[in-house]
């Protein structure tokens, strides 16, 4: 069992401790997650297990030969190959195996004496490359990379070609494809759509070694991981079970400390307020020195950031009419050829929450900047309601933050007067705590700038709110404080998001994408998942309920009802026939796929043993030549069964 462990563990910045002797040990099957607040020292802990950087004190000890796998949240880039040639230096530890494989033929063929720790070394490699799966690296890299979300297309694109976030999937498909002991990651779901998350997720959950990953994501942790790390004061605490359990343990553990932390603050108050009172008094000098003593002793209480219940609401949403905007035939091409979106009707009333979804490329940004009239270069009409005012934002927002202005200005001159005194605490929303605040625009991050931005929006009184990745860069307790204001909102909602759990919170109806084509769910997002996973199994047809009536949503009757109270009817027969035809043709091509990579393995291990038997340890021993000789029959067996079915099921396809 591969391991990487850690005792008494320590790190310091300056004055402030990190890590105080953190203690973990990470293992095969190990699902972990690390938790804790913006600063804590989540991704330090993270690149000292990984060997990356080194402790002040302690120890970090790992089984030998144990392979640990590490993805950092941000900046890495590949160049100088193309996509699959990238892929495949993943599989480097495999090439250096087969490397010393050959090494040890060729000693074993100029001195075939005294070859007995030889013998036992070829074997053991011999065991590992093939346990590893390195010969079906082909089948894993094509694999890994179209579950990440890349296009056949992309394989033979040079690397330097894809944009940053796409970068940072090549580097999480190389760690995925290492096929580690131990796998490490910082923030793997960042620039991952929701398609690819629901890969990852099923990787992970099928993953054999052990893995510890920091996220944001609470439904991506829940169906993931089985205990949580949290990081809390430089001290590391283990919680069996999921996110969702750990938070409702350690909100258990700190209604204590809570009660405490008030009457901590009420104490501090108190002898503040009397040492501001009387402290300039020659009377009560005395008494507020005292004061003031005992003011300087008390250890502050501190709970952390991470579980910090943070409540605000915006500014009353303007009144609009019940129709708030109506999109009639939208085409949209940036090429002349392709259409991203052709003759798309929707129709949008007062209080919806509207999410859209689709993978990358679908449309969904383009359909948001047309909405909000930042794109005019389409055709059809756009029709907004009586009254309604627009509120945008998009991680382009963050170029429009800028300045010698302090954080806190910025949003105090954003603000509704009777909003000016909760800044700051919308601020720390925001993960902007503590001196944060009194920094310039200009010195912000990227991630800073575009958290600035959304709260600025947010502070404005509109009423349709257009939201595209809201969630990037917060923290959960961010995302929690911006989903209770938007329930709260009194407007409409149009938003594009990544994270599962904060669109099922938010959604009450489902718009989704693809290049040229949308169809209208009338349902929040868990009814859009149980509905496609309904017609994958052939149960209802594909037609939904507002697909052709511009997205009116006309009742309050579901189109699952519908379904269920009219009679099917010929061309909803000849959709289930045709889709009963496309499942079977799916489940032939991934029978020739599956039957393919067992062919290749079969392959793979017959090669091994006709490489054996001209080994002169084998060929010389009649005995082991016979062995040898028999499993290689065999295989021929299993190969031409397989062969057999292969084109049974290929046949099957045309």
């Amino acid at each position: 069992m591969a391991f990487v462990q850690f005792s008494k563990v320590s790190l310091s910045f300056g004055d402030k401790k990190i890590l105080d002797d953190v203690s973990v040990n990470l293992k095969t099957g190990t699902k972990a997650a690390l938790t804790g607040a913006n600063g804590a020292g989540k991704s330090t802990l993270i690149k000292i297990m990984a060997g990356i950087q080194e402790p002040d004190g302690g120890e970090r000890t790992a089984q030998k030969d144990a392979r640990i796998a590490y993805l950092p949240q941000s900046g890495l880039t590949h160049s100088g190959s193309t996509l699959l040639q990238e892929a495949d230096r993943a599989f480097e530890y495999g090439y250096k195996i087969q490397e010393e494989i050959d090494q040890i033929g060729e000693r074993l063929k100029e001195n075939p004496s005294n070859s007995g720790e030889l013998l036992e070394r070829h074997a053991a490699l011999l065991a590992t490359l093939e346990s590893s799966g390195w010969h079906r690296r082909d089948a894993l890299a094509e694999s890994v990379l179209l579950g990440l979300g890349f296009d056949r297309k992309d394989f033979d694109k040079m690397t330097e070609e894809f944009s940053g976030g796409w970068q940072m999937r090549i580097a999480l498909a190389k760690a995925l494809m290492q096929g580690p002991d131990i796998l490490l990651l910082d923030e793997p779901t960042n620039y991952l759509d929701l398609e690819a998350r629901s890969w990852l997720e099923g990787f992970l959950q099928n993953f054999k070694g052990g893995f510890l990953l920091v996220s944001h994501d609470r439904y991506f942790l829940d169906v993931t991981i089985n205990q949580v790390y949290e990081l809390f004061n430089g001290q590391l605490k283990c919680y069996p079970g999921n996110y969702s359990h750990y938070e409702k343990v350690r909100e258990s553990e700190l209604k204590t400390l809570m009660a405490e932390y008030q009457k901590q603050q009420e104490e501090i108050k108190r002898l503040q307020g009397f040492i501001d009172r009387f402290g300039y008094k020659a009377t009560k000098a005395a008494q507020a020195q005292s004061r003031q003593k005992m003011l300087d002793k008390i250890v502050p209480i501190e709970i952390p950031e991470s579980l910090k219940k943070v409540h605000f609401k915006f500014p009353p949403a303007p009144h609009s009419g019940q129709l708030v905007l109506r999109l009639n035939g939208i085409t949209k091409s940036y090429d002349g050829l392709t259409k991203v979106l052709d003759n798309l009707d929707l129709q949008v009333e007062n209080g919806e929450r509207l999410v859209v979804v689709g993978k990358n490329g679908a449309g969904k940004s383009t359909l948001l900047r047309i909405v909000a009239g930042v794109d005019k270069d389409f055709s059809g009409s756009l029709v907004p309601g009586a009254g309604v005012q627009i509120g945008y934002f998009s991680q382009d927002n963050a170029e429009t933050i800028k300045g010698q202005t302090s954080v806190l200005e910025c949003i105090e001159n954003s603000c509704p007067l009777d909003l000016v005194p909760k800044a700051r605490d919308m601020l720390g929303a925001f993960l902007f705590r503590g001196d944060d605040v009194f920094k310039s625009l200009d010195v912000l991050s990227g991630g800073e700038k575009s958290r600035v931005a959304l709260l600025r929006l947010l502070l404005r009184p509109v009423n349709l709110l257009i939201l595209d990745e809201p969630t990037n860069h917060l923290d959960m307790t961010s995302k929690d404080a911006l989903l209770g204001a938007l329930k709260d909102f009194g407007g409409t909602v149009i938003f594009v998001s990544h994270d599962r759990s904060f669109i099922q919170d938010l959604a009450t109806r489902v718009l989704e994408l693809k290049p040229g084509s949308a169809r209208n769910f009338l349902g929040g997002y868990e009814y859009y998942i149980d509905r496609l996973q309904a017609e994958a199994e052939a149960s209802v047809p594909a037609k939904e309920e507002a697909a052709k009536d511009g997205g009116k949503a006309q009742g309050k009757e579901s189109g699952a009802q519908e379904a269920a109270q009219g009679q099917k009817s010929s061309a909803a027969l000849s959709w289930e026939e045709q889709k009963k035809a496309a499942n079977e043709k799916k489940k032939y091509e991934r029978l020739v796929e599956k039957l393919g990579a067992q062919i290749e393995e079969k392959e793979a291990q017959k090669k091994a043993l006709e490489e054996k038997m001209s080994d002169p340890a084998v060929y010389s021993n009649g005995a082991k030549a016979k062995e040898v000789q028999a499993q290689i029959s065999a295989l021929d067996s299993e190969l031409e069964a397989l062969n057999a079915q292969w084109e049974d099921a290929a046949s099957r396809i045309l």
